[in-house]
């Protein structure tokens, strides 16, 4: 699944990555270059602006929350993302790249050093060089998951 939020739609993008979707955000105010940009990319347009015009071949969708759980809801229903987990923090949360595993060896000067010597797994983002491990918010994220399911 691949998407496109609008600008209003930042906080969902880093949310939806972390849930491991291929989520591009973009800032354009251009309808034009959004459509061309989803059309290119394959990509399903996800935005709260009611005036972006429907167009053949695009998959609009129009979300109506305000609140980050109901708008994850929301999309849950309308995409079918309802398991997800497989695919949490397999992306990066700032470029949207796929993460890659590293030596621990690697990120000894990179991480504090309590997440060193608790952690054993970690991975980093091939743009950006952002490091990543599996700590307590993998515990929040499942958790609230369970509260959209529920």
């Amino acid at each position: 699944m691949k998407v496109l939020l609008t600008g209003e739609l930042g906080r969902l993008a880093r949310w939806l990555r972390i849930l491991g979707v291929d989520a591009e955000y973009s800032r354009e105010n251009s309808n034009a270059s959004l459509m061309i940009r989803a059309l290119r990319e394959d990509r399903v347009i996800l935005t709260r602006n009611h005036r972006l015009p429907a167009s053949r071949g695009i998959k609009i969708v129009v979300l109506k929350e305000e609140l980050l759980k109901k708008q994850l809801a929301e999309i849950f229903n309308e995409l079918g993302l309802a398991d997800c987990q497989a695919g949490m923090f397999t992306r990066c949360t700032i470029c949207n790249e796929t993460l890659v595993s590293i030596a621990k060896e690697k990120a000894e000067e990179k991480v504090p050093e309590y997440v060193l010597q608790t952690q054993e797994n970690f991975f980093t983002c091939p743009k950006c060089s952002r490091i990543y491990w599996q700590g307590t918010h993998w515990g929040n994220v499942r958790q609230l998951l369970e509260e959209i399911k529920g």
